[in-house]
């Protein structure tokens, strides 16, 4: 059989060609460290879009017979604290404890939304956890919570006794963050004219 010649072996890219094939691992790397970097941003510090902001309209049903349901004209008058919870949350059981104290305490009133939710659920959370609510309401759907701009359960907002929307919580009410976030700030509300 006769010998075939081949030629000389070339290099794996002809010069001046470029390795267009590595375009899509770099995209790829790129990829992965944003992401990677996004990961590890803490959520309480994604901005709130309603701060200083009038609350959005809502009109929600009571979640227990015994208290009234919730409705955007309620939140005027007085600071209130409006926080949103779920008994199928387990942060929502660890702040609690704190909701409790607070409540007991006087020094705000505090607005529960029970988010998408079973209400029989939501009553019997509040029967086993204690209920630190002057008003509970059921938000079913999660209409007001998309309004209101959460992020997830739990959740707390300040709003003002015009109205508005001055400071959100993300996350579980802590002794730590009640003591240099929450107070501080409702403080700060009672001497504002």
């Amino acid at each position: 059989m006769p010998r075939r010649d081949y030629g000389t072996p070339t290099a794996p890219f002809p010069r001046g060609a470029r390795p267009f094939f590595l375009v899509p691992i770099v995209c790829f790397i790129g990829l992965f460290i944003v992401f990677g970097l996004g990961l590890r941003k803490d959520p309480a510090i994604l901005p709130s879009a309603l701060i200083d902001k009038p609350a959005p309209s809502f009109d929600l049903p009571p979640l227990l017979k015994d208290h009234p349901g919730l409705a955007q004209s309620d939140l005027k008058g007085k600071a209130v604290l409006v926080n949103f919870f779920a008994s199928w949350c387990a942060p929502c059981r660890e702040e609690a404890p704190v909701l409790a104290g607070l409540a007991a305490s006087g020094a705000v009133s505090i607005y529960g939304i029970d988010y998408k939710d079973n209400p029989a659920s939501g009553r019997k959370f509040l029967e086993v956890l204690g209920n630190p609510y002057q008003r509970v309401a059921v938000d079913a759907a999660g209409r007001t919570a998309i309004d209101f701009g959460l992020y997830g359960v739990p959740e707390t907002y300040i709003v003002d006794a015009k109205g508005s929307i001055r400071y959100r919580l993300p996350g579980a009410l802590t002794p730590e963050n009640l003591q240099s976030d929450i107070l501080p700030r409702l403080a700060a509300l009672r001497h504002q004219p």
